[in-house]
């Protein structure tokens, strides 16, 4: 299809893609903004067109009305169309989604194709070389075409057949050695060309998807894979059941499990390397289930602990009490909240800004998660007798000035460290409770005396982790007054003066949320608390006390979050207790 001559007419000294010209001629866009996101999309290795939306510079409908206009092609509303009767097969969905294009019709020799993007000659090179056909282009927005392309992914009998895994690759050391150990026959199953491609594409999406965590679950009749995004589990493919053998054995042969052992659970790590100097780190479950071994495979991004306190979300005061206990000599932080509340993150966070020449860390972890250069990380072995209680006896005769254990779980763990914080070391280390006054009780149950969790603890922090809204399609909740004060608003924080927020969905997060944030209760164990604890005081007083203090529950906090927008009401309910 011709392009009108305004579009040819842009001035040759723009160094634009053809939308960024035609944007420009069109008034719709300033050369210089242009620039700056053609600079900023290289840079970042995106699309121009994803920048340009993502930024806000030109919304979507208005890029999608100029782009009609200017190349005088018909715009389409893709909200008025049943997209379960597109056409199927005409394309290859790689191409799809790198272009971002949907195939609307085919007539003799010509494809319809739904485009953002019509000056994308690329794109319409690779149409014409797949299907050796035409391209007519239909303008279609943005951001409704990416969610219309995502969900139209690739079935799983494609995914199998189809799927290259050349840019990135195993550490295939770890696999070798594992595979000296089992039989040929096992060494063949797990070698099975389209179950390793397979694999790599799950791990390498997840991966970009900013995921935590792969579910790999084999069923009687299906077989299916998750991926928690921001702390949502969602159903990614439904490859057929019958690899459900070959891709647990695959899994377990490049983290160093036995493949031959199936009755039990085992636990492993591997590598994937992506690119000559890119390695992501993960940890690996097996479960034996009813129908075969369930996978568990959690990424570890060591880029996370580098983050800096800031980027957690904690209000000011609270970094400020936190940073304050992690500075003093000695005594005991804890952290405490369910699993995948981001702990571990906290206490690295922690451990990296303590990290310094003149000072020895230690740490015992099960096992041990991001690697941190400066620090002596010790993995727990209980086949070998290496367990957190052996693992603290050797630290105290290793010179330490600060100790982490990742988990107090029995009472001699939980001795060990209070004597190490009453003896001049700082120890952090974290338990699975409700919130930060429950972490005293829990101690009290556990055995440990009154006076030594009073004399040895000097902050603990509950925590969990809050979907935070999408910036990019947000909108303003009409929540009645009266929800808000049952929520746990007070009557003057509904006067009116902010607005909270609802969720909506665009193509720029997963249903109205994009990443997540920290909600916090930070406690300072004052000396009105520890003669709370050493009256052996109730959790209930001790909270009753901190709230006095100044100290917000982990359900004030979060609907801290909701008043400056960072969040839904809803995500906070669902994630706190009043």
């Amino acid at each position: 299809m011709a392009v009108v001559d305004t579009v040819t007419s842009a001035p040759a000294s723009l160094a634009l893609p053809g939308l960024g010209r035609a944007l420009v001629v069109a008034g719709k866009l300033g050369q210089k903004a242009a620039e700056d996101i053609f600079r900023k999309a290289q840079s970042g290795r995106t699309s121009f067109i994803a920048e340009l939306t993502g930024s806000g510079a030109v919304s979507a409908s208005d890029l999608a009305h100029t782009m009609s206009s200017a190349f005088a092609a018909p715009l389409l509303d893709l909200d008025a169309i049943d997209t379960q009767r597109l056409p199927k097969g005409l394309l290859d969905t790689k191409i799809c989604q790198a272009y971002r294009i949907v195939v609307l019709s085919k007539r003799s020799n010509r494809l319809m194709v739904a485009t953002a993007d019509p000056s994308d000659q690329e794109a319409a090179e690779k149409i014409k070389f797949s299907t050796q056909m035409g391209v007519d282009w239909v303008i279609a927005e943005y951001d409704k075409l990416s969610k219309l392309v995502e969900t139209s992914t690739t079935t799983a009998s494609e995914a199998m057949e189809s799927i290259i895994g050349d840019d990135f690759e195993f550490d295939e050391d770890s696999a070798e050695a594992a595979s000296a150990d089992s039989n040929d026959t096992g060494v063949a199953e797990v070698d099975d060309a389209p179950v390793v491609k397979f694999l790599h594409k799950m791990l390498l999406d997840a991966f970009n998807m900013r995921a935590s965590d792969l579910h790999f679950e084999p069923f009687e009749h299906t077989y299916r894979v998750r991926f928690r995004i921001d702390g949502e589990l969602r159903e990614i493919a439904s490859p057929p059941v019958a690899i459900k053998e070959k891709l647990a054995s695959r899994i377990k042969v490049i983290s160093k499990m036995d493949i031959s052992e199936k009755r039990v659970p085992q636990d492993g790590k591997m590598k994937l390397k992506i690119g000559p100097d890119r390695v992501i780190d993960f940890r690996v479950s097996t479960l034996p289930t009813m129908f075969g071994e369930k996978v568990v495979i959690r990424i570890l991004d060591p880029s996370s602990a580098k983050l800096g306190i800031d980027a957690l979300g904690y209000e000011p005061i609270e970094k400020e009490r936190l940073l304050t206990a992690v500075q003093r000599p000695y005594g005991m932080v804890l952290v405490t909240g369910p699993t995948g509340s981001g702990k571990t993150v906290s206490l690295y966070t922690c451990l990296n800004i303590l990290n310094k020449p003149g000072v020895n860390i230690a740490t015992a972890e099960d096992p041990a998660e991001i690697n941190l250069p400066g620090v002596n990380q010790v993995s727990m072995n209980e086949k070998a007798g290496l367990n957190f209680s052996v693992a603290l006896k050797a630290f105290l005769r290793q010179d330490p000035d600060i100790i982490m254990v990742g988990e107090i779980r029995d009472l001699e763990t939980a001795e060990i460290s209070i004597k190490a914080a009453q003896t001049g070391h700082l120890v952090l280390s974290t338990l699975h409770t409700n919130d930060a006054p429950a972490t005293l009780t829990r101690l009290r149950n556990m055995g440990i005396a009154p006076f030594n969790i009073a004399s040895s603890v000097i902050l603990i922090t509950a925590q969990r982790l809050a979907r935070r809204l999408c910036p990019h399609c947000k909108a303003p909740a009409d929540i009645p007054r009266e929800t808000l004060l049952d929520a746990g608003f007070k009557e003057e924080d509904v006067d009116g003066s902010w607005t909270p927020y609802r969720p909506v969905g665009c193509a720029m997060c997963n249903n109205g949320y994009k990443g997540r944030v920290g909600v916090y209760q930070v406690m300072p164990i004052t000396d009105e608390i520890q003669r709370i604890i050493l009256r052996d005081g109730s959790a209930l007083e001790i909270a009753e006390q901190a709230e006095r203090e100044g100290v917000k529950s982990l359900r004030g906090a979060g609907l801290q979050k909701v008043k400056i927008g960072m969040t839904s009401l809803e995500e906070v309910l669902g994630c706190t207790n009043v």
